[in-house]
């Protein structure tokens, strides 16, 4: 049995980059929708139907733990999946998101309890992070922003630190007047852009803490193994990694080996 992997294109790999790194002993397989990214300017309907159709693929590929490494789908279609499809058709499976991981390091390491976030339009709206933060802390002050641009500065290969800098301070100023100590990356482009977004908020002379989700993740998942027996034990341990795509270009092989920190083989596959 495998740990499947799942983004609606390849930000993925940077989540998956943190879990190899910290669990190197397990086999992996992702899948990234590239044909049909990106899903925050879907209906929740259909990102629903595609989340579904990804997951019945990677449990088909011997997967019996699945992290849905997309805000948007774990925002979108998680929750409906965990309640009515596992039950139903995959009872001895589970499927788990990144956004919880993150709101509970968030409010864990928050000390005035004012949190940012910065995520896509359609996370944002979702109010998702809000929501998940306030059942962990009511009394925690949210701060969200939606970030666009970012995805599109990522995708490119942007290395102009002038433009990625006038784009990113355009989206941390607001958060920072609020008087922010922690600050959720919510989306899995970002943790790319970790370091000039550490350099924005350390020039504003305030302390933030940065909670990236690749490796808040991976000690989440971490422990959630050494806690469910039921799932650790029936892992195959043979370090084999295997990458899928519903659409293989150029650049998916490109940026993903870049996301993953290493040059990766993939291949496509229709869902």
């Amino acid at each position: 049995m495998k740990i499947g992997i799942f983004d609606s294109g390849f930000g993925g790999l940077n989540i998956m980059k943190s879990i190899v790194q910290t669990m190197p002993q397990y086999d992996y397989v992702y899948l990234g929708d590239t044909a049909r990214t990106p899903y925050g300017t879907r209906s929740q309907e259909t990102i629903l139907e595609y989340t579904k159709e990804a997951v019945d693929f990677l449990f088909k590929q011997d997967c019996s733990l699945i992290i849905l490494a997309c805000n948007t789908a774990s925002a979108e279609a998680l929750s409906k999946i965990q309640k009515e499809c596992l039950p139903q058709t995959y009872s001895d499976k589970n499927v788990l998101g990144v956004i919880i991981p993150a709101c509970e390091k968030a409010v864990e390491i928050s000390k005035n309890k004012n949190i940012g976030i910065i995520a896509t339009s359609s996370s944002v709206q979702s109010e998702t992070f809000p929501r998940e933060i306030k059942k962990l802390d009511t009394n925690t002050n949210i701060f969200q922003n939606a970030c666009p641009l970012l995805v599109p500065i990522v995708e490119a290969g942007e290395n102009d630190i002038e433009i990625i800098n006038k784009v990113l301070s355009n989206y941390l100023n607001p958060l920072i007047d609020q008087n922010i100590d922690t600050l959720i990356l919510g989306c899995t482009h970002y943790g790319l852009l970790e370091k000039e977004i550490k350099d924005i908020l350390d020039k504003s002379g305030k302390k933030i803490m940065i909670v990236s989700e690749g490796p808040v993740v991976a000690e989440k998942l971490k422990d959630y193994l050494s806690k469910h027996a039921e799932f650790s034990n029936k892992l195959s341990k043979n370090s084999s990694r295997l990458f899928f795509t519903t659409d293989l270009t150029d650049s998916f092989e490109k940026l993903g080996g870049l996301f993953f920190g290493e040059k990766i083989k993939v291949d496509k596959i229709h869902l």
